[in-house]
């Protein structure tokens, strides 16, 4: 029969076992040790412990020597920690800590075992981020006591914890491990039992996608991930963060969220499966994704799929001029960025006055740059002076290249490509903006589609580095190799994709916002903890309803509604709570109002 908690039941949670001790393990070791607790690591493996062992001695002797330690601290964490290959020896803890593979019959195995050797009062957690923590409480004899505890890789590093209750925790029990995770420093998300909870449920859809999105041969893996790393501020690419999780255990956590929620962006994409098969699971095999220097190495080397530094190009034509169609900050930004790289450029808006106040915005940016010591005043006033405002496109007729910066409306931006069509010279490249229209529909609203190229700039354009190349179908050779060699004279990484619905940041970007505003409307878990998880688990930025607010509610809600309607996947479905906020005029920071409210400037 199962021990009822009291109050006066918990313990200090002083004494820890850490049944499992790879990587994860081991580094959950490391921060209670340090913190203080008394820990017992088990693992079935001998040479396991001792390699545990060996990690603690080096880990602390970095941090003797980087100042974090003093020597005798170090030998007092040392002293803190023994191993065993016995699961008896966790009967005198007052926490266990499983870290045991993603398998419910191992973990089940030990969840059993441990109800005949710990003490009533002892609290049972799970390390789990695929499995579902209320089953391995149902099958254990004190259910009311076990939980999940979520730690993130590198342990010692990531400040996230997930504290995961099922339905049958204690809330005493999730109390007492609360309060255990602050005292170890960290930061504590409370969340409740589906897999991936709140961290991996978004960051593994994602991944899936990229996963899916390279399968398809639509983009390389070297430029999906430079765009998602420079288009969204990450600090890994995902197909280099599915190396370095293991791609083996990332088709485990997919299966997981698939069995559950039958959506078919958690459906494993099919190469996560091959190479997992292949035993090509990334770092840890010296191979997935990429190629590694050794097993476990971090080293990328070159191989098959390696793009060649000096690969032979169609020589691009001649850009000594440059025209900028529109008047809004994308606009500016745009035409900034071509100025500095010492561009002639002609800033063209539907009248003079439009065209002024954008110059004038230029001017502003260029002065802030000036008062960082970004940029001598010189080099500023002589950005400037390249910049001719015109309240006409007729001013196009000599530029070389033609960017359009108009809004983001399909029969608007046809009916300017139709003018330029006839303004500009034979032999101009005619460049679009956007970020989710069809490249192909501007295209062909003149007649020289071969002329036509997608550039995608970021907002805002002189900060962010990357720029999508969109080739169509019928985009000439050449065309393609002028904007190459455009992105690098104006410092722009440039990433190849082809003419579909969102290119590579948006396609991967919004589905994952879309499934965090799903989690808030589920009633999940709240926007400040999905923000916070987001950002101390999975390295981002900035949480996704801080970015959803910065990018405009209405903006997201047009671009996930065109992602839905050019994939037809009912997962890309916008969900409902956008469209109520957006309907409501909650559009985000630029009406003081979208999934938070702001002071009003």
């Amino acid at each position: 029969m199962a021990t009822p908690l009291s109050d006066t039941s918990l313990s200090p949670l002083s004494t820890v076992a850490v049944v499992g001790l790879g990587t994860m393990g081991t580094g959950i070791a490391e921060v209670l040790t340090r913190a203080g607790r008394e820990v017992v690591g088990i693992d079935i493996s001998e040479a396991t412990a001792v390699k545990a062992v060996t990690a603690l001695e080096t880990s602390t002797a970095r941090a003797v020597v980087r100042g974090r330690l003093t020597e005798q601290e170090r030998e007092d964490v040392l002293a803190r920690f023994r191993t065993s290959t016995d699961l008896r020896e966790a009967a005198d803890a007052d926490l266990v800590i499983e870290v045991a593979p993603e398998s419910y019959e191992v973990k089940h195995q030990i969840f059993r075992a441990l109800d005949d050797i710990v003490r009533p009062e002892t609290i049972l957690a799970t390390g789990t981020n695929a499995l579902s923590v209320t089953r391995l409480a149902a099958d254990s004899a004190r259910p009311e006591r076990v939980l999940g505890l979520h730690f993130f890789n590198p342990a010692p590093a990531m400040k996230l914890v997930e504290v995961v209750s099922s339905v049958l925790t204690a809330p005493q029990a999730v109390a007492a491990v609360t309060d255990l995770a602050i005292e170890l420093g960290k930061e504590p998300v409370a969340v409740g039992d589906r897999p991936g909870f709140v961290a991996d449920g978004l960051l593994f859809g994602y991944l899936n996608q990229a996963a899916a999105m390279y399968e398809a041969k639509y983009a390389s893996r070297e430029d999906i991930d430079a765009a998602m790393r420079l288009g969204c501020g990450l600090p890994m690419g995902p197909l280099a963060l599915l190396d370095l999780i293991g791609i083996d255990t990332a088709r485990t956590v997919l299966e997981a969220m698939y069995a559950e929620s039958h959506d078919r962006l958690h459906a494993p994409a099919p190469i996560l499966k091959q190479l997992s098969e292949a035993g090509l699971t990334g770092r840890k095999a010296g191979r997935g994704f990429y190629s590694y220097d050794a097993p476990g190495g971090a080293t990328v080397t070159a191989d098959a799929l390696t793009p060649l530094a000096d690969a032979p190009e169609t020589a691009g034509r001649t850009v000594r001029s440059v025209g900028v169609a529109g008047s809004g900050t994308m606009a500016s930004g745009i035409a900034e960025v071509f100025a500095k790289a010492g561009y002639t450029v002609v800033l063209a808006a539907r009248s003079e006055e439009k065209a002024q106040t954008a110059k004038a915005r230029i001017g502003k940016s260029l002065a802030r740059s000036v008062d960082k010591g970004r940029l001598t005043a010189e080099a500023a006033a002589q950005t400037l002076d390249r910049i001719t405002a015109a309240g006409s496109y007729d001013a196009f007729a000599d530029v070389d290249l033609a960017v359009e910066a108009v809004a983001e409306d399909l029969e608007v931006k046809q009916q300017l490509f139709a003018a330029l069509d006839k303004v500009c010279k034979p032999g101009a490249v005619l460049a679009t903006t956007t970020s989710s229209l069809p490249v192909v529909a501007c295209a062909r609203a003149t007649s020289r589609p071969e002329d036509v190229i997608g550039m995608h700039f970021f907002n805002p354009a002189p900060a962010m580095k990357l720029v999508e190349v969109v080739r169509t179908v019928l985009t000439a050779d050449d065309v393609h190799s002028t904007v190459r060699e455009v992105c690098v004279r104006i410092k722009k990484h440039a990433v190849d994709c082809g003419d579909r619905a969102g290119f590579i940041v948006n396609a991967l970007l919004f589905p994952y916002l879309n499934n965090a505003i799903k989690m808030v409307q589920e009633h999940y878990a709240s926007l400040d903890d999905i923000d916070a998880a987001m950002k101390l688990g999975g390295g981002y930025p900035m949480g996704p309803f801080e970015l959803l607010d910065v990018v405009g509610l209405d903006v997201s809600l047009a671009i996930e509604k065109v992602l839905h309607r050019e994939f037809r996947d009912p997962g890309l479905a916008p969900a409902p709570l956008l469209e109520h906020l957006v309907a409501a005029g909650c559009l985000g920071r630029k009406t003081g109002r979208g999934f938070r409210e702001y002071a009003r400037r």
